[in-house]
């Protein structure tokens, strides 16, 4: 049984925590070292690293070229979470919460900073036309879903992630709190999925592409290893679902790119063209 912690009368940062991950957060914002963005030839420059809350958007920018949609064309550039980079000045002054992803749109007369992932689709939903219905009964439907992500996925990820996956001593109270909640979640989840082909209804959309890469990960084997814990596989709608959207190929795309670790078919740390992923598919095993 873990000792009982007393929290202090005020709160000290620990900097001296053994978790590779201390050094990352902090009680104060801004920028660290002074350090510019690298900037590629499109209008769209996409800075990010391919965890879930980047496969949002670069599964968004593929979906719309899969679309024919030219003008979608973008730089990725990689930012490493590890070495710091999210604390830039150059980073910081696209997105003072040091989060990934930002984008950049350079299309207009003023360059526009977009952060925060549903921000980023619904920026880019609503600038092409696609994925997102202009008005209607539709359109809140799939906005409730996007925002249902966003406030839902932070206790998968920082909550049952955290302390499942990551933490440096597993401990059973935080760890059944949040299963219990990924769980919850999983069932909401699946009850919509029971009634409509996809989440927001039966026409795939932002809500998808937000709610794919934690959750489609996560019941597909492709997150913190948990999908037996959880026992994902009663979740049968949502199964049909993930393997539905893990075969469009703009997921295949979107979900590689800033990604620097796994197998070599699945890494395209920077991506500046289609032939990028194009040449790291080719490696994938037939």
């Amino acid at each position: 049984m873990a000792s009982e912690y007393t929290p202090p009368k005020v709160w000290v940062n620990d900097t001296e925590g053994g978790n590779k991950w201390a050094n990352i957060n902090s009680p104060v914002s801004g920028a660290r070292h002074q350090q510019g963005l690298p900037v590629g030839d499109h209008a769209l420059q996409l800075y990010s690293l391919g965890t879930p809350n980047g496969q949002k958007v670069t599964i968004m920018l593929e979906e719309l070229l899969a679309a024919g949609v030219k003008e979608a064309e973008y730089d990725a550039f990689l930012i490493n979470i590890s070495e710091l980079d999210q604390f830039s000045s150059g980073f910081v002054g696209v997105n003072p919460n040091s989060k990934i992803p930002a984008l950049v749109d350079n299309s207009g007369e003023q360059p526009v900073n977009v952060f925060e992932s549903a921000s980023i689709l619904v920026h880019l939903a609503e600038k092409f036309g696609l994925f997102l219905p202009a008005e209607g009964a539709q359109r809140t439907q799939t906005l409730n879903w996007l925002f249902w992500a966003q406030g839902s996925a932070p206790f998968l990820g920082g909550g049952f992630g955290h302390f499942y996956a990551y933490a440096d001593v597993k401990q059973a109270y935080p760890i059944n709190r949040f299963a219990m909640e990924a769980k919850r979640q999983l069932d909401v989840l699946d009850k919509q999925l029971a009634q409509h082909e996809f989440v927001a209804g039966d026409t795939y959309s932002i809500a998808d592409m937000a709610i794919w890469p934690w959750y489609g990960n996560l019941v597909l084997g492709n997150l913190y290893e948990a999908a037996e814990f959880l026992n994902v596989a009663s979740y049968t709608h949502v199964l049909r679902w993930a393997k539905q959207l893990e075969q469009r190929q703009a997921v295949q795309r979107g979900r590689i790119v800033n990604r620097a670790w796994g197998e070599e078919w699945e890494q395209v740390p920077q991506r500046n063209s289609a032939q990028d992923i194009d040449k790291v598919l080719a490696l994938r095993p037939k």
